[in-house]
This record gives structure tokens, C-alpha cells and sequence, in this order.
């Protein structure tokens, strides 16, 4: 049991990095989107053609086209998160954009009728009052509280392509969901990048061994690591424990953030934290049993 607790740990810690290393990157934001699935989907390439070869019969030409929408939103969602990661500290943004456990009942309600109970609605209203504490504190320092909103937005389109996620889980695998998904993705995003695509002939981006070990580092470390241990983790832990600690990324993002760019979260930043976090759990142990997840 401390072994599956220490993978749900490694998991959150992995996803934690995303705005690390989107920060320390110089790359333009489309084009860290695009390169960030790009080297995620080559990266699982193999695993994607052998459980193709397995489940050929299976897989149809329509499990394939009902990958274009989840694809569509998690490319804008990328880019949006890319986006709001650099306007402003690690530990907000991370926080807000890990606000998806109160949004996905809403949109699970919307795709597949799932129903939504007082608690749930509780849970995210208080959620939501800690998010408010943090934009109007921002905007009343004279800060840039257009960040929240654009941390925000990127949320609830990451809790739109989980709820996708849960309306396509008849698909024969994980796999054969998640690679076409991250493929249609880099696809969307490489035409959004084009006009930015010159930045990857810059020398300060394409000589520089740093700038590609930090895209590598995207592909690899939130995007294959952090999203498989968290799943694999949903296999063998209560699903509102792996969700509820899903949210801790914010304290590994922050940890971080404070060492490598000095960064600390006013005295508000607490109290928002403590209104969010207390909303998300109430919404998670409110939540009904999920149904089963994709193999």
C-alpha cells in the first residue's frame, strides 16, 4: 500500500513540473504546445502500435474520429495553460488550474447526464470564493489578474477533455484513446504555431541543448509520467484520493518555484489555497463512483 501511495506521490509530483519547465523555457507558447505532443506522441509510438496489433479488430475508424474532439480541446488547452503559466507565480496558476475536480461534475452532467448533488454544488462554490480572494487581490495590488482568468479558462477546458475522456471509455485501451489524442493535438498545434515555427531556427532555441532537453522534459515528465502514474494509480486507490491529491501539485510547484525564481505567494495566497482546497475535497467525497476506467 505505501508502494501505490509513493507512485500517486511521484505522479503528482511529475505533473507539478509542468510549470516549472514552462517557465524556465524560452520557446513561443504555440510552439511548446506543439513540440510538447509532438515528442510525447513519438515517445509512445511503440506502445500504441502494439496494442493496435493486439486490438486491431477493435479499434475502428470510428474510435478514431471521436478522437478529434478531445484532441481539438486539449490542444487549445496547452496552449492557454502554456499562456497563463507565464503570467503569472508557479503556485496560483497551478492551484487554479487544478481546480478540474469542481468542474467535471458539471461537465460530466452536460455529456453523459451524469447528476449533480448540493454538496458538489457547495464544494465548488466555495472553490470558487478562494478563486476570487486571488483575482481580486491581484487586481487590487495592480497586478495582472488577467492570468487567473486565463489559468481558469485553460482548467475548464482540461476538466472538458477529462469528461470526454469518461463519455469514449469503451475503447479497447488506454493507449489507443490517448495517442491519437496527443497526435491530432500536435497536429492542431503545429498549424496554430506556424507563424511562430521560425523561433525553432533561432539559435537561442534550436542550438541550444537546454532549450530541447526542456521540451523533452514537457513530453516526458507531466505529459507520460505524470498522466500514466496517476492513472495507474486510479487502478488501485479511491478515485477522490487520487483527485484530492491531484490538487497538492501546487505545493510542489511552489516549493519549487520558491528555489529557482525566489517566488513567494502573498499572505492571501493561504487563505484563497485553504477556501479551494476545502471546496475540491468536498466535491470530491461527494462525487458518485466513477465508472470503470479505460484498461
Amino acid at each position: 500500500m505505501i508502494g501505490r501511495y509513493a507512485i500517486l506521490l511521484l505522479g503528482v509530483f511529475a505533473g507539478s513540473m509542468s510549470v516549472i519547465l514552462i517557465r524556465s523555457s524560452h520557446a513561443p507558447p504555440f510552439v511548446l504546445a506543439a513540440m510538447r505532443l509532438v515528442l510525447a506522441v513519438l515517445l509512445l509510438a511503440p506502445v500504441f502500435w502494439r496494442d493496435l496489433r493486439r486490438h486491431r479488430a477493435a479499434f475502428t475508424r470510428d474510435h478514431l474520429r471521436r478522437t478529434l474532439l478531445p484532441a481539438a480541446v486539449l490542444s487549445v488547452h496547452f496552449i492557454s495553460w502554456t499562456y497563463g503559466a507565464r503570467m503569472t507565480a508557479a503556485a496560483p496558476a497551478t492551484l487554479i488550474v487544478n481546480l478540474v475536480p469542481i468542474a467535471t461534475p458539471f461537465f460530466l452532467h452536460a455529456l453523459i447526464g451524469e447528476q449533480i448533488n448540493r454538496r458538489e454544488i457547495l464544494g465548488t462554490a466555495l472553490a470558487l470564493g478562494g478563486i476570487i480572494v486571488l483575482t481580486a487581490r491581484d487586481a487590487l495590488a495592480g497586478g495582472d489578474f488577467r492570468a487567473n482568468l486565463v489559468c481558469f479558462g485553460s482548467m475548464l477546458l482540461f476538466a472538458w477533455y477529462l469528461a470526454l475522456g469518461r463519455r469514449n471509455r469503451d475503447f479497447p485501451t488506454l493507449w489507443l484513446y490517448v495517442v491519437p489524442v496527443y497526435a491530432f493535438a500536435a497536429v492542431f498545434c503545429l498549424l496554430a504555431a506556424l507563424p511562430q515555427l521560425g523561433a525553432l531556427l533561432d539559435p537561442a532555441v534550436a542550438g541550444s541543448p537546454r532549450e530541447w532537453l526542456l521540451l523533452l522534459g514537457m513530453a516526458c515528465i507531466p505529459t507520460i509520467i505524470g498522466h500514466s502514474l496517476l492513472n495507474a494509480s486510479m487502478r488501485h486507490l479511491r478515485g477522490q484520493i487520487v483527485s484530492l491529491c491531484n490538487v497538492g501539485q501546487f505545493v510542489f510547484a511552489g516549493v519549487t518555484a520558491f528555489f529557482l525564481f525566489h517566488e513567494s505567494p502573498p499572505a492571501t495566497f493561504y487563505a484563497a489555497s485553504l477556501l479551494v482546497v476545502t471546496g475540491i475535497a468536498l466535491v470530491v467525497f461527494s462525487a458518485p463512483t466513477a465508472p470503470p476506467r479505460l484498461r
